[in-house]
């Protein structure tokens, strides 16, 4: 018999700290724990579960493909791979996918396209510029990447070529490409873990223009942001612009791991023969998960999670406890006047899973969440954040 709790801390490598809860069942947004308490989830996994808890279209996919082929080697084709990068090129413009297991994974691919890119074209090393508070991962490359000191304070040496600015400041972008030799800026449309800050539209199309005419890559990381989550397939696609490298993972699979780097025309190429791989990227049963995910994100879908992300600001955004509130869609960010740490737990412990992001609420629902679910965790985290 596991004592689920217990036996985590005995046998499970401590790296999270974990909330009180031990969660076993769930469907749609509603999750129950080992002792059969409800919960309303504002946190899908951390944007993963787009379509929530087992949900039935996403399964029959899953379970579909299990019955055919659950895995086999990058060696041979498989449909579910094809198919899913076919969509994303349809439905994104951009042309090739790489697939991998993970965001951090994707990220890790877009970095070495921006640097083989500027090594074949121009035979020496490039630099990458990150904004400050970014987070593009947790493995190294990603961690220098990430622009938070916080993150590379135990990891030293981190990769070097990286270079970090100011959001919204397109000033130290042309500085920066000055006084060095610059192969790509990547940037997160809304910084997730940075506190769900949405950059300015101006400053991204300003930043598109500026990287075109300086031949330099737009990386855009939509781990988080993309698969519908602000309202749009993908974030960018709100702001106008047409990045050389779009990348995602989390809401992609609908609970399996998948990551994406999605590679425009002029590096559709640039990854060859042996330069880059994945044992279990593109793996068929991801894919097909993915599938069932992408398919279901028309406008009219996405019109819905603009109207509920509508729903919850209008809800909190006046609240007297309430100092602002941030993000686009289903990805938003409150800064309370009381402790974050007292928000969330009167939210869990009265029946509605949320997340945090530095000192703000974070919520991050499913998106197919319904307007009744939605008001019954709203009053609790109401409730919550009133002074």
């Amino acid at each position: 018999m596991i004592d689920i709790i217990k036996d985590d801390s005995l046998f499970v490598a401590s790296t999270y700290a974990r909330f009180p809860v031990a969660l076993v069942s769930g469907k749609g947004a509603t999750y129950y724990s080992d002792t059969n308490k409800e919960y309303i989830d504002m946190g899908s996994g951390i944007g993963v579960t787009a379509f929530g808890a087992c949900d039935d279209e996403w399964k029959t996919a899953v379970i579909n493909q299990l019955n055919k082929l659950a895995h086999t080697s990058n060696l041979y084709y498989t449909e579910p791979c094809v198919t899913l990068a076919k969509m994303l090129a349809q439905k994104t413009g951009l042309k090739k996918t790489f697939f991998s297991n993970s965001g951090a994974e994707a990220n890790e691919c877009a970095i070495k396209v921006a640097r083989k890119y500027y090594e074949d074209k121009y035979g020496k090393q490039g630099y990458i510029i990150t904004l400050k508070n970014s987070f593009h991962g947790r493995t190294l490359a990603t961690l220098s990447a990430t622009g938070q000191d916080k993150f590379h304070e135990l990891f030293n040496p981190l990769v070097s070529n990286f270079l970090h600015a100011d959001a919204n400041d397109l000033s130290q972008i042309e500085n920066l490409i000055k006084s060095y030799p610059v192969c790509a800026v990547m940037i997160e449309i809304v910084q997730g873990e940075g506190g769900v800050n949405a950059l300015d539209k101006t400053y991204v199309q300003g930043l598109d223009a500026l990287c075109k005419s300086n031949d330099i890559l737009l990386i855009v990381d939509e781990v988080q942001t993309g698969n519908g989550r602000t309202g749009e397939l993908y974030a960018y696609q709100a702001f106008n612009i047409m990045p050389d490298v779009v990348t995602t993972a989390k809401g992609l699979g609908g609970g399996l791991p998948i990551g994406a780097c999605m590679m425009g025309e002029k590096v559709e190429n640039v990854l060859t023969f042996g330069s880059h791989g994945s044992t279990f990227g593109g793996n068929p049963v991801a894919c097909a998960g993915a599938v069932s995910i992408i398919s279901r994100l028309n406008p009219e879908f996405l019109s819905e999670v603009k109207k509920k992300g509508d729903y919850i600001v209008s809800e909190l955004k006046n609240l007297d406890g309430v100092e602002s509130v941030s993000g686009l869609g289903l990805m938003l960010g409150i800064k309370t006047k009381k402790p974050i740490k007292e928000v969330v737990n009167y939210c869990i412990e009265n029946g509605v899973l949320v997340l945090t992001a530095k000192d703000k609420l974070r919520l991050l629902p499913p998106l197919n969440i319904t307007f009744s679910e939605l008001e019954k965790a709203i009053k609790v985290i109401k409730e919550a954040i009133k002074l």
